[in-house]
């Protein structure tokens, strides 16, 4: 039984919460402010904390930093009546669980309970496994040791373990189906078939008996009888990519099968029963789909029994050189060459650049630069794409810290930036370079000297 403390100096709310949560079947205790709380909490952990924000003695914000301090895995809820953006990004960051206002619904608080207990307890197991595997640089074939991407295997490990349907969100480039194969590969169905099939790739009058098959003369061409993708996978995991792109008429029949696990070919009389586990992935918003009324809603909650949100590659930027030295080596065997080392400069520009395309981008740029390159190093002359941007624009397109940024010093790197490039467009000519950039050579020379070059 998860054990809850109710913070709050209101006691018509502390017992209308204590009574309602003692009926879903936790066990309550309860405090007048947050720092007779904190005083409990020093005796006694707790699995959540639910607690008001203006309180006195001790506010909800100095509880939530208490209990962090004494209980780290403890998930807080605030209530308020004082709902405020500063305030809600203040707890976020000291750790709370969510926010609410106190004219929220009943419903909706036990939701977000449940939420926070089902949470403590995916945390708690993998913080035990990401433990295990910090260290390591890849998680099946997937590549990358940020936190971000540590998260990431924790979740596909976990849900590795079960059968239940999995929707993979994310840009395009991101890895989405090196997530489905790991799923699948970390589950009781990785000796079963893994199919894939690209729901955006195929032509709507095709697409239904790619997936469901069909009967000897049931169409123009069908000359004989033909599994579908679904009797193909039977037992294992089919992988629907682009899930968004799926026709209205196909997600009704692919609802059907979900839900009674049976199908018919095109043209067949007769329903055939297939067991199969579910993985879907797309780069849209399936939620914004929903209420615009292009995908139905029944079939979007059947698919996102679980969430997996793999994070574009500029939000994990500590993966860009791991992730560039594995593509440098792999294109290095593939073209016969001995690529020795990626040069610094050359993952300065890397670091800088955004990568709209994500990893496939990064891939894309190392084969290249690869295929291209005459030297045994990873050269930047030969990272045109990442060069380019970056220099044009990778340095004013960025992400504001929440201390912000120091201009005098983004203003030096680009102008460093900048004259790196003429440099290297004129051969190391300064002169050259100079009329490049539109400035006298003394000037550039002042320039080179001020900033280091």
């Amino acid at each position: 039984m998860a054990e809850i403390l109710v913070v709050d100096d209101d006691r018509g709310m502390r017992e209308f919460l204590e009574i309602m949560l003692t009926q879903e079947g936790y066990g309550v205790r309860c405090a007048s402010d947050g720092k007779k709380a904190l005083e409990i909490c020093r005796k006694h952990k707790f699995d959540l904390a639910i607690t008001d924000l203006k309180m006195p003695k001790v506010d909800g914000i100095d509880f939530l930093k208490g209990v962090k301090e004494l209980s780290p895995e403890t998930m807080v809820i605030l209530i308020t009546a004082y709902a405020s953006g500063g305030t809600a990004v203040t707890a976020m960051k000291e750790g709370a669980y969510d926010y609410i206002e106190k004219n929220f619904d009943i419903e909706d608080l036990k939701k977000i309970v449940r939420d926070a207990l089902d949470k403590k307890g995916v945390k708690e197991d993998d913080a035990q496994f990401i433990k295990s595997i910090k260290d390591a640089d890849r998680f099946g074939r997937l590549i990358g040791k940020s936190r971000e991407m540590l998260n990431v295997y924790a979740i596909i490990k976990k849900v590795g373990e079960t059968t239940v349907n999995v929707l993979i969100l994310g840009e395009s480039g991101t890895g989405k189906e090196l997530v489905a194969h790991a799923v699948h590969e970390n589950g009781p169905r990785k000796d079963k078939p893994f199919v894939v099939i690209n729901c955006g790739g195929i032509p709507e009058h095709l697409l239904e008996s790619e997936l469901f098959g069909y009967m000897k003369g049931s169409f123009t061409g069908a000359v004989e009888d033909k599994p579908g993708l679904f009797e193909v996978a039977a037992g294992g995991t089919i992988f629907l990519d682009e899930i968004g792109e799926l026709p209205t008429i196909l997600q009704v029949k692919l609802l059907r099968a979900i839900q009674e696990k049976t199908f018919r070919r095109v043209g067949g009389p007769e329903d055939i029963k297939v067991d199969v586990r579910i993985i879907a992935a797309t780069n849209q918003n399936l939620a914004q789909k929903v209420k615009d009324g292009s995908f139905r809603e029944d079939l979007f909650y059947r698919l996102n029994v679980v969430a997996i949100e793999m994070p574009p590659l500029r939000k994990r930027k500590e993966d860009i050189p791991v992730l560039t030295e594995y593509f440098a080596r792999k294109y290095s065997s593939a073209f016969g060459k001995e690529i020795k080392k990626v040069s610094s400069y050359s993952l300065e520009l890397l670091l800088k650049y955004r990568f709209p395309g994500n990893v496939r981008e990064l891939e894309n740029i190392i084969e290249k630069s690869v295929a291209l390159g005459t030297s045994n190093i990873v050269l930047p002359e030969n990272l045109e794409s990442a060069k380019d941007q970056t220099v044009m624009n990778g340095s004013l397109d960025v992400d504001f810290p929440e201390d912000g940024i120091k201009l005098n010093e983004e203003m030096e790197k680009i102008e460093r930036d900048l004259i790196k490039k003429a440099l290297s467009e004129s051969q190391g000519s300064k002169s050259k370079a100079a009329k490049i950039l539109h400035v006298s050579l003394d000037s550039l020379r002042y320039r080179i000297e001020k900033l280091g070059i």
